[in-house]
């Protein structure tokens, strides 16, 4: 369940305010809450502007600064500012510590006047020997590092959710795409086998017209919500299998072996399909000896498939073209879909003049 835009962004600056507080406590209030030395009220109202300046350097950081030069490539500039906006911190720090502690005495005549305030706050005479603010320095360096982390993190996230949606969007249109090209010319000719059947084998041809419309049934419904069941994923290529052995002659030796007793588990659709396309495109002949064998295995929750076909040489297989629905965009697939959760090997073997594809995949 997903948190609406307003709850979200709720709890988004509830969880700010946690840690803002929780990060003065810490770094500027442990000490003057935790001990019992009576701390003057100047360090009080030290430790609260500093703070104040901590988060409004955060949010320029994160809002502005980060966005606008350092992720843009404009780093010298990025660099700068930051180093502009410590010094800023340090310098407003110093000036109230100067009005709080070098004029305590106009500080408590109430017709003191602005122009003396600001004479006061911007005379920063540090006696001799002063050491310069290093804590104010690395608490502000610190702070604003944390943040363009933080900004530069999400950045990355946000980018890495976009490009795997735009590849999910991609291999999802480049599927049906690819489903709508298969579909002319693989009903095309098994259009023309049934016709040729009607005129010799009527019952033959009424079975491959069921067949026909139960993958068309399966391409149209099945295949819409992302997922099937292996089940009909499997009987969906037998059917494909069957209809292909109308064209086939006796001179293709084909061999199929599908599970008997199978565990039927839910699956991406048209996963398997380009397997054995690929093999009866390009591995098979109507006058030379070829053939096609074809095993599907199930161990538990894991698919075992092999694809072994001849290499015909007027026939050539390359992983770059879309044969179908492609065994590249297949194997995109498979790392979208299935990551670290398969092994694909496509080998093309010279000795026995064969191409063999061997895909473990697990369901689970």
């Amino acid at each position: 369940m997903t948190l609406q835009p307003s709850k979200s962004r709720l709890i988004t600056i509830l969880a700010h305010v946690l840690a803002w507080v929780v990060f003065g406590i810490v770094m500027f209030f442990y000490h003057p809450l935790f001990s019992d030395i009576e701390i003057p009220y100047q360090a009080w109202i030290t430790q609260t502007v500093t703070l104040i300046l901590l988060v409004t350097a955060f949010y320029v950081n994160v809002s502005v600064l980060v966005p606008g030069f350092l992720l843009k490539n404009r780093f010298g500039y990025y660099v700068a500012l930051i180093i502009i906006l410590v010094a800023a911190i340090v310098f407003i720090k110093g000036g109230v510590e100067n009005v709080l502690y070098s004029h305590q005495g106009f500080l408590r005549n109430r017709q003191v006047r602005v122009a003396e305030l600001i004479k006061a706050f911007t005379r920063l005479k540090l006696p001799r020997g002063k050491p310069i603010d290093r804590p104010t320095i690395i608490i502000s360096a610190l702070v604003l590092g944390i943040g363009t982390s933080i900004t530069v993190i999400q950045k990355w996230q946000k980018d890495k959710q976009q490009r795997e949606a735009l590849e999910k969007e991609k291999v999802s249109s480049e599927l049906l795409f690819l489903k709508a090209q298969i579909n002319p010319h693989f009903f095309f000719n098994t259009l023309n086998n049934i016709y040729v059947l009607t005129q010799v084998d009527a019952d033959k041809a009424g079975k491959a017209v069921h067949q026909l419309s139960r993958m068309m049934r399966y391409l149209l419904y099945e295949t819409q919500q992302g997922h099937t069941m292996l089940g009909r994923e499997i009987a969906f290529v037998q059917d494909y299998i069957s209809l292909m052995q109308l064209r086939l002659t006796d001179a293709v030796k084909l061999v199929i072996d599908t599970p008997r007793h199978l565990l039927d588990m839910p699956m991406a659709p048209m996963m398997l399909l380009p397997f054995v396309e690929n093999a009866f495109k390009h591995g098979v002949s109507a006058t030379q000896q070829s053939h096609v064998d074809i095993r599907i295995l199930q161990r538990g929750s894991m698919l075992d498939i092999t694809v072994k076909n001849t290499i015909m040489k007027d026939n050539s297989i390359s992983l770059d073209t879309n044969s179908g629905i492609g065994l590249a965009n297949t194997r995109r697939r498979l790392d979208l879909l299935y990551p670290g959760k398969h092994k694909l090997d496509i080998r093309e073997l010279k000795a026995g003049n064969e191409y063999v594809v061997h895909l473990i995949l697990d369901l689970s």
